[in-house]
């Protein structure tokens, strides 16, 4: 059953709904954090050019929350909602449909979330990216893990040091066709 809570966060109120699928959630979640010396709403701001260090095969838009967009691998996709976004804090993106076409439960990521907690000492910004819901003993978790630690630890963090990322892997020789749409997500 869906639970509803109330936060304010910087001045702003938002309504945090949970499914089922989220309340099972642990501590154990995919989880990478990078730093950079940028500032916290860069930071933002770089996290929402989804296309500059995810993949560009990115459609719709990632800034606002009710946007909507749908990252593609070939055969696999990922629809994602923006639920929350509060400008150099956190940004929470929901899973509302996928394809992963390389696993039995191509379902497995819907109703996950991909959260980004934004910090900054004012020297620096730290990112903690965590997908919750993606977890040791998920049929996705070793192959979606390397996919991930590829695009946040190299490719968002690059974007975020250097302004510019590697979507879609830079180029980098993918290990088997199997995971070709999880090695750059």
């Amino acid at each position: 059953m869906p639970q509803i809570g109330n936060g304010l966060s910087a001045g702003l109120q938002f309504i945090s709904i949970k499914t089922e699928k989220e309340e099972q959630m642990t501590g154990q979640d995919y989880s990478a954090v990078i730093t950079a010396n940028i500032t916290a709403q860069e930071a933002t701001e770089r996290i929402n050019r989804v296309a500059d260090w995810w993949t560009a095969n990115f459609t719709g838009a990632s800034g606002r929350v009710g946007n909507a967009f749908t990252v593609r691998f070939g055969e696999t996709f990922v629809d994602f909602g923006v639920v929350e976004l509060v400008p150099a804090r956190r940004i929470v993106w929901r899973v509302t449909d996928c394809n992963l076409h390389f696993i039995e439960d191509k379902k497995e990521w819907k109703d996950t979330r991909v959260v980004f907690d934004i910090s900054s000492d004012g020297a620096a910004t730290t990112v903690t990216m965590t997908h919750a819901g993606l977890a040791p003993g998920t049929e996705c978790y070793e192959v979606c893990k390397k996919g991930w630690n590829f695009c946040i630890r190299e490719s968002l963090q690059r974007l975020l040091t250097e302004n510019q990322g590697m979507p879609n892997g830079g180029g980098r020789r993918q290990e088997s066709s199997e995971e070709a749409g999880a090695e750059t997500r």
